[in-house]
């Protein structure tokens, strides 16, 4: 979907009619719920949730890096939880799931770095709720994760790992493509033979029509045109639209996207907010690597988590139309 296209979904959605519409539609689905009745209750929190969310956005736009983080995260939080009432007519439900829903560590080690920090995972609060409800994750792949590997999940960062040492993402195809193209060098990485690979694959793809190794690559050919789901190992650049893979095994994580901004993002806000020091030299002496990440993760999110979320809205209505 066009960022255009998108952004004017957004406007569309800030009438009460248009909002009430939108989420009858959406608990039409849902057989145990009064559409009509849920749909007016939540119209005017659900508009204030996206209203919210797109002006932490705008304004954090307009801001230093310095205090970007914290109005991103919570911009993303508003955008999340208008996603969920289109899903959850009785959210929340509880107050356990207000919570964050991660941790950090309180602490930080002598000579800090940003990429080898590291997220715990709890059970209960937001991360694990929409996990399950938006992205249909039971389980998070992972009890804690370093954010030097959640950094490797981004198409538009590669380039900066490329600089560094080596890339952690190969593109395989296009969205809307038939035909994707895995590098055979990717079974050294794998540890696996070529119709091991695509098993492993298999289930986040359209049907196979038929597989072929042929000149350096491994071709794959659907039966529909392939757009990545939300929660699979294959992540998309948002300019170029080209499809990437993990290159390294140990990143061959079947989650969305926006999970992965979502735990850098509650990372960067704690340090912001509790990690003055640290934060401050970051931006003003940029001492090591962490900093082109973070400067460029920061110009990266502000734009790609309004359209994910907002392209999740708009393709249940499109859906609903078809």
């Amino acid at each position: 979907m066009q960022a255009k296209e998108i952004h004017s979904f957004y406007v569309h959605l800030m009438s009460q009619q248009n909002a009430q519409q939108y989420l009858a539609t959406c608990y039409q689905q849902i057989e145990t719920v009064d559409a009509s009745v849920k749909s007016f209750e939540n119209c005017n929190p659900f508009i204030h949730y996206l209203d919210h969310g797109m002006r932490f956005y705008e304004n954090g736009k307009q801001l230093e890096p310095l205090l970007q983080p914290m109005l991103f995260f919570y911009g993303m939080v508003h955008l999340i939880k208008a996603n969920l009432l289109s899903v959850r007519p009785q959210y929340p439900e509880s107050t356990a799931i207000l919570a964050h829903g991660v941790s950090t560590r309180k602490r930080k080690k002598k000579d800090y770095t940003f990429m080898d920090d590291e997220v715990k995972i709890q059970h209960n609060g937001l991360f694990s709720y929409f996990s399950t409800h938006l992205f249909s994750i039971q389980t998070s792949p992972f009890p804690k994760i370093k954010m030097g590997r959640l950094f490797a999940l981004i198409p538009e960062l590669d380039p900066l790992f490329q600089f560094q040492s080596d890339g952690k993402l190969t593109g395989i195809g296009m969205t809307g493509t038939k035909h994707l193209q895995f590098p055979v060098w990717l079974l050294d990485y794998y540890h696996l033979t070529a119709n091991a690979l695509i098993n492993r694959v298999k289930a986040y793809l359209p049907k196979l029509e038929k597989t072929k190794t042929e000149n350096g690559y491994i071709h794959v050919y659907l039966s529909a045109p392939f757009y990545p789901k939300d929660a699979s190992p294959f992540f998309t650049d948002m300019n170029e639209q080209v499809i990437y893979f993990p290159i390294y095994r140990e990143d061959f994580l079947p989650i969305s996207e926006v999970m992965v901004h979502y735990l850098l993002l509650y990372n960067l806000s704690m340090l912001c907010r509790y990690e003055p020091e640290w934060w401050g030299d970051l931006l003003t002496t940029k001492p090591d690597m962490d900093f082109p990440f973070i400067r460029s993760f920061l110009d990266i999110t502000a734009k790609k988590i309004p359209l994910l979320l907002g392209g999740k809205l708009l393709d249940k209505h499109v859906r609903t139309l078809a």
